[in-house]
């Protein structure tokens, strides 16, 4: 019975909540007139013990007509009915007091002055103190109302039935704020029951009227006397080491309990969290929510004003890189692609903060329609993203790397330096150290490529080395979703295979900085922490699946596949690396630096003499083998993996 009352009540409190303005204002209107009219003559009533003498119910009109003209005058002066209702704060109490206050004094200064006229003469002093206690209750239990209905009514037994019963880490701002807007939204799915915080000083208080239960080590002891139905980690700042911890010792003391998370810092735009921010914890909470410092002013100074390419905008990287980019408020920003599906799925993405986001749809192999791109636009920077980067499809079609990555590469710079481009940053890969793979190989090639061109005008050419990033199209994350949906197996080419990885917010507002700093020449490493092997991920998946490895899905090794190689480095033998002013980026010293000036331009001639005939030998189609024979003259540390080589588990 109780919930069919409070589902009537809360319709029809919700019809009334969600009048347009000038309704809103009408009905406080009406309603202070009614109060005031009501708390003057209960003034009187109460003074004269329910006998009001004749001479004042006679000139009670005219009482009433100053007391209208002086409360409501003051009201709307102070902001009364221009406030939410909803949010109705101790400020707005402040606000509504100060002004019935004023209004109090003026009225009786106004019956002081007239204390002889016959019309507003006669008004006992007890009267407006009355009335003055009165108004200021009423008006104030009217503007409070939905408050209170919200945030205290709507929390009984009988309206929160059916709420799926929440357990929040993080006592903080942000486990706060969503813990508020638990209680206050009736359409909200969850209550929260508690917090959990690693702060001593915390533990038993209540916060919003929901107490703080312990830390994170009582979590197993709350799980088990608390009827709780899920977990909700509050904590934007934690990196994914703590997230990790955290969800281990909840998975000790329930393995099946579902857990959700709030996003990252760099994910959160306005640092405001919501309900409709929550979400499950995904394998990239676990290994790439690390918090990075950067100097957003100065990234800001780079992009600010400037026409900017991206190019590869509708993949992982390229349209993080152009969500981010929108944001330092470029003049334009052309986001470049050879596939116009992903362009058309990126601009819907960004439709609401699309600014001057320009979708361009052109091959950065086609020279012509590339010249015509510079010639219209003329960008200022340029972030080249655009690649192919399977390795092993490359391994049997070297020449479309070459095409891609090295042709490509070289149409962009040359179209750069013609155009006069301020700078030019290219996204280059950990799989370009000591090579074993036609892709990291071409990758190397294109970073010589670009340092070489770089003494050849003003443009600055940098390029910024990294390894994968959590969620990229192709990478082995959405292979194992793909594998565990089906109910497995999970395949994993080697049980010793590693990895870097890293989040695609935190990779790209790190190309960011350091393409702000970068002066031309370098490249850059962005620290990637430490590696991951593929066979933890695969387990740490499946588990989040609410599956079991190897009992409910099983997880089996394939062998290394053609190009591969057990562990990626971000350095090569011959490449030392120095830091730089941000502690998550170092800069590769050049092993070319120890030559004369004469020996680099003539060793810089041969290798661009080099690469035009690996260019000309992709394009008319010639053979694996003489392909690959010219890259390993071109990077000496490339050793590739022969066909058949492929180390296979049994």
């Amino acid at each position: 019975m109780g919930s069919i009352v409070y589902n009537k009540f809360s319709a029809l409190m919700g019809e009334i909540f969600r009048v347009t303005v000038w309704k809103r204002r009408a009905f406080f209107l009406i309603a202070d007139i009614l109060i005031i009219a009501f708390s003057l003559y209960a003034g009187f009533w109460l003074r004269f013990d329910g006998k009001i003498p004749e001479e004042n119910i006679v000139r009670f009109p005219f009482y009433l007509l100053v007391a209208l003209a002086v409360k409501l005058i003051l009201l709307q002066l102070f902001g009364m009915y221009g406030f939410s209702w909803r949010f109705f704060s101790v400020l707005d109490q402040a606000r509504l007091t100060a002004a019935l206050t004023l209004s109090s004094i003026i009225i009786a200064g106004i019956f002081l002055g007239f204390r002889r006229s016959g019309a507003l003469g006669g008004m006992p002093r007890s009267v407006l103190l009355v009335d003055y206690v009165i108004s200021l209750a009423m008006m104030t239990a009217l503007r409070i109302s939905k408050r209170v209905f919200r945030e205290y009514l709507s929390k009984r037994d009988w309206v929160l039935k059916g709420r799926s019963r929440v357990l929040i880490i993080g006592a903080g701002e942000a486990g706060n704020s969503v813990a508020q807007e638990m209680l206050r939204n009736p359409k909200s799915a969850f209550v929260p029951v508690g917090f959990i915080d690693d702060d001593p000083a915390k533990k038993g208080l209540s916060i919003n009227r929901v107490k703080v239960l312990g830390t994170r080590h009582d979590v197993p002891e709350i799980l088990k006397n608390n009827h709780i139905d899920e977990i909700l980690i509050a904590i934007p700042s934690a990196s994914s080491r703590e997230i990790r911890g955290i969800v281990e010792i909840i998975r000790r003391a329930d393995p099946k309990k579902k857990i959700r998370i709030v996003p990252g810092i760099l994910d959160l735009v306005d640092g405001r969290v919501g309900l409709a921010d929550i979400k499950e914890v995904k394998v990239d909470d676990l290994l790439g929510r690390e918090q990075v410092s950067v100097d957003f002013e100065k990234i800001r100074a780079f992009i600010r004003g400037r026409c900017v390419l991206v190019t590869g905008a509708g993949g992982s990287i390229g349209s993080e890189l152009v969500r981010t980019v929108l944001q330092f408020e470029p003049s334009e920003l052309l986001a470049l692609d050879i596939d116009e599906t992903e362009l058309f799925y990126l601009a819907n993405r960004l439709k609401e903060e699309k600014g001057n986001m320009e979708p361009v749809v052109a091959d950065i192999r086609d020279r012509a329609k590339m010249t015509r791109v510079f010639s219209e636009y003329r960008p200022q920077i340029i972030i080249h993203s655009a690649a192919y980067k399977h390795v092993p499809m490359l391994e049997e079609f070297p020449e479309e790397a070459i095409k891609t990555n090295v042709l490509g590469t070289k149409i962009l710079a040359e179209l750069a330096i013609e155009f006069g481009a301020e700078k030019f940053v290219n996204i280059s890969t950990d799989k370009a150290i000591n090579p074993t793979s036609v892709m990291g190989s071409s990758k190397r090639i294109g970073e010589e490529l670009l340092r070489v061109m770089n003494r050849r005008n003003s443009t600055r050419f940098i390029s910024v080395r990294f390894g994968n990033v959590l969620g990229s199209r192709g990478s082995v994350i959405p292979v194992f979703e793909e594998q565990i949906k089906r109910g497995g197996p999970v395949t994993v080419t080697h049980p010793e295979m590693k990895r870097y990885f890293m989040a695609t917010s935190e990779a790209v507002i790190l190309v960011l900085q350091a393409a702000a700093s970068g002066e031309g020449g370098e490249v850059f490493i962005l620290d990637m922490g430490e590696p991951i092997k593929i066979v933890d991920l695969a387990r740490e998946m499946i588990r989040l699946s609410g599956y079991e490895p190897d009992v409910d899905i099983p997880i089996i090794f394939t062998g290394v596949r053609p190009g591969e190689k057990l562990f990626e480095e971000l350095l090569g033998a011959e490449e030392g690396s120095e830091p730089t002013e941000h502690p998550k980026i170092f800069k590769a010293r050049n092993s070319k630096d120890k030559y004369t000036a004469a020996d680099k331009q003539k060793m810089d001639r041969e290798l661009m003499s080099k690469i035009d005939k690996l260019i000309a030998l992709s394009m008319n189609s010639a053979g694996r083998e003489e392909i690959i024979g010219l890259m390993k003259e071109i990077v000496p540390t490339y050793s590739p993996m022969k066909k058949g080589d492929a180390l296979h588990i049994s």
